[in-house]
């Protein structure tokens, strides 16, 4: 036990709960501005992080190879079954078919995925461990070289369509609810665990290359649609042939041409760049946010999507900094522990869940500021959600049962 206390990653614990902490305060700040509904949320938010974090001490102590092998299967299958469910017994909340219950599944099933994903891409080391070996070497019976590296490229190839299938049929259930934000939060992480597991990474790159210019394609479509003093005619013959429906080409507008509709759907964004400015250096202190208390920004991302404005305009430049001063060390912290892992399964895991948290960090940051368009992702510990809380915690007590349980070699 005292082994494992030394190799606890104290400092990733402590940057989460000094973010939690912070939570829990914009949330305070941010409903007692609210209806008397809102006033008490962010009980339920410290009551979550305090039930999240028995578990974390469960999980973290917990050997995460036997996590992954055996019951990462079972969560997955579990997590898929939960996504069909939702679409057709779910309940609809601001045009998205997404609760089922009391809880979010396509939080759940991003975690189970990274999970499940760590096997399948660790699946060609674990058998090649296993292989009798003479002085580190594996011995190969009746194989000349060229066999063997044909062999191993057909091996990365199905395990990169394997991992593909396994990513993308939750991504795509939770696309069609619909939730593109997390489907694009998922999206770097399953990247980032591919490229460190070394499976196929030209072709990786080329499908990588392919999106990145359909995505430009597409911002161009859009953009050429938009722009002041087109026609309705040439509007809608441009959009005709844009797989977008009408919400999503309105954000990317937004993005575009964040002075065409202040009023209309840009008028959040608007009012959250002038939340952020008016904090200046030290912020008009906590509960005395006046683009809050005056309720300029709305009810429903006041204390989710865009909480980090109410954090900015009451803490300011410093309070801003000091966040993403704690998310940049909670995320070094993560890497640390991939970059220290004895084996592909925990390196890969770790990377993942790292990556997870910091893609939802930087878009929702980026998103409030205006550097990407606008989408519905919380800001990992800060924003009012019980499911993508509990979510995170746990993704971080799997990097620290791979901090704890990994083979330190002196």
């Amino acid at each position: 036990m005292i082994k494992k206390l030394l190799r606890f990653n104290w400092i990733l614990f402590f940057s989460m709960l000094a973010l939690i902490a912070i939570g829990t305060s914009a949330i305070w700040s941010a409903g007692n501005a609210r209806e008397a509904i809102f006033h008490g949320m962010w009980k339920a938010h410290l009551g979550t992080a305090l039930f999240s974090l028995v578990i974390y001490f469960v999980i973290a102590f917990t050997d995460y190879h036997n996590i992954v092998r055996w019951i990462s299967p079972i969560l997955y299958a579990l997590s898929l079954l939960m996504l069909v469910v939702v679409l057709f017994a779910g309940s609809t909340i601001y045009g998205g078919r997404r609760w089922l219950w009391f809880f979010q599944p396509s939080e759940i099933a991003k975690l189970c995925t990274i999970l499940f994903l760590s096997l399948i891409l660790s699946w060609r080391d674990e058998v090649a461990s296993e292989k009798p070996q003479i002085d580190g070497r594996e011995i190969i019976d009746g194989e000349n070289d060229e066999e063997e590296t044909s062999g191993k490229r057909s091996g990365t190839f199905k395990i990169f369509c394997a991992a593909s299938l396994v990513a993308a049929i939750p991504a795509f259930l939770i696309l069609i609810e619909p939730d593109l934000g997390t489907t694009l939060a998922l999206v770097p992480a399953v990247i980032a665990m591919i490229i460190a597991a070394n499976i196929w990474r030209k072709g990786l790159f080329a499908i990588l290359t392919i999106f990145a210019i359909a995505a430009s394609f597409l911002f161009g479509a859009v953009y050429e649609a938009e722009k002041p003093g087109q026609s309705a005619e040439k509007r809608e013959a441009i959009l005709k042939y844009v797989p977008l429906k009408n919400h999503q080409v309105k954000r990317i507008k937004t993005f575009l041409f964040p002075e065409a509709d202040q009023m209309g759907d840009g008028y959040t964004l608007k009012q959250s760049l002038i939340a952020i400015s008016s904090g200046e250096m030290h912020g008009r202190g906590l509960g005395k946010a006046e683009t809050n208390r005056m309720k300029f920004l709305p009810s429903s991302v006041s204390m989710n999507d865009f909480i980090f404005c109410v954090w900015a305009e009451e803490t300011g430049y410093m309070g801003s900094l000091l966040l993403l001063a704690l998310f940049a060390i909670l995320c070094s912290s993560g890497a640390y522990v991939a970059w220290r892992a004895q084996d592909t399964c925990g390196r890969i895991l770790a990377l993942g869940a790292t990556t997870l948290i910091f893609a939802h960090a930087y878009i929702n940051i980026a998103m409030c500021v205006g550097l990407v368009p606008i989408t519905g992702l919380p800001l990992p510990f800060i924003s009012s959600g019980r499911t993508f809380l509990l979510t995170a915690i746990i993704a971080l007590a799997l990097v620290q049962s791979i901090s704890i349980h990994k083979e330190i070699e002196e």
